[in-house]
């Protein structure tokens, strides 16, 4: 893996909210995957809300600033992301309201006190609010988070579509298998001690342009798995573990010939990887 660096900059497709009142740790911590009573002020978790049949409806982080819950999240989920919790909500003393800041990113420490380090790993530096306007849009971030291996809550994940170890968040620190329910646990919990995760989002290197996102990746007649964001040559795929470690024909996609490499934040296996991302 190359040296990551990026610009300090707005992620425009990323918005804040809050969520606060005397319920609101232990209303958060009931729902979502991580645990959210632990975190001290200042501390960040990434998370996600699921549906009761385990898979991710909303991934997200949550900063205890002290006085309140701001949570992260993709901009194109926000709406139903706050009908979830005012769903949930019921007679919990517990109040979800907008944020006019806007979410940016940073390789530095910034001097701003809504900041916190990305829990998913340390390359991505500085997550933090600022007021709107006051930086430009960021450029190269995109790319970084695709070469570390990291999905995309819209342009990866999505909503309804894959399970938490599907998209790693087992290896991101965005559950905890030590905490009490949330909706979906049972399903968490019985990937986790069967170990019956096949499919996982990981890093690809493309020899060539990339089709569009969907392109599927075949070994011969076989299909491997699926292409996702990408940047360049470098690229993440949702991709079937027991197919890959199978496969006896090179990975193509649309013609273009795919190697999956094996993220340095992972503990898991990936049969036939051609390299460490």
């Amino acid at each position: 893996m190359r040296d990551i660096h990026f610009t300090a900059g707005i992620l425009p497709n990323r918005v804040l909210f809050h969520v606060e009142g005397p319920d609101a740790g232990h209303f958060l911590h009931n729902l979502v995957t991580a645990d959210i009573e632990g975190l001290t002020p200042g501390q960040a978790a990434y998370t996600a809300l699921l549906t009761p049949q385990g898979k991710i409806l909303h991934d997200f982080f949550v900063l205890n600033t002290g006085e309140r819950y701001l949570i992260d999240c993709a901009a194109s989920q926000r709406a139903e992301l706050v009908k979830r919790l005012g769903f949930y909500k019921l007679r919990a003393k517990v109040t979800v309201s907008p944020s006019e800041d806007e979410v940016a990113v940073a390789m530095e420490r910034p001097s701003s006190p809504l900041a916190f380090a990305d829990p998913r790993c340390a390359a991505l530096g500085w997550r933090f609010a600022v007021p709107a306007g006051s930086l430009p849009d960021n450029l190269d971030y995109e790319a970084a988070r695709i070469e570390i291996g990291l999905g995309d809550s819209g342009a990866d994940i999505g909503s309804g579509e894959l399970f938490p170890h599907e998209a790693n968040l087992d290896q991101l620190g965005g559950v905890s298998f030590k905490k009490g329910c949330y909706v979906g646990q049972e399903v968490v919990s019985r990937m986790e001690h069967r170990g019956t995760a096949r499919s996982r989002i990981l890093p690809v290197a493309l020899d060539g342009e990339g089709p569009a996102k969907g392109a599927e990746i075949r070994s011969g007649e076989k299909l491997v798995g699926t292409l996702l964001s990408a940047s360049g040559g470098a690229a993440l795929a949702l991709i079937r573990l027991d197919r890959l470690a199978d496969a006896t024909a090179p990975l193509l996609t649309d013609g273009v010939t795919v190697h999956v490499l094996k993220p340095r934040w992972a503990s898991y296996d990936v049969p036939g990887s051609e390299g460490v991302a």
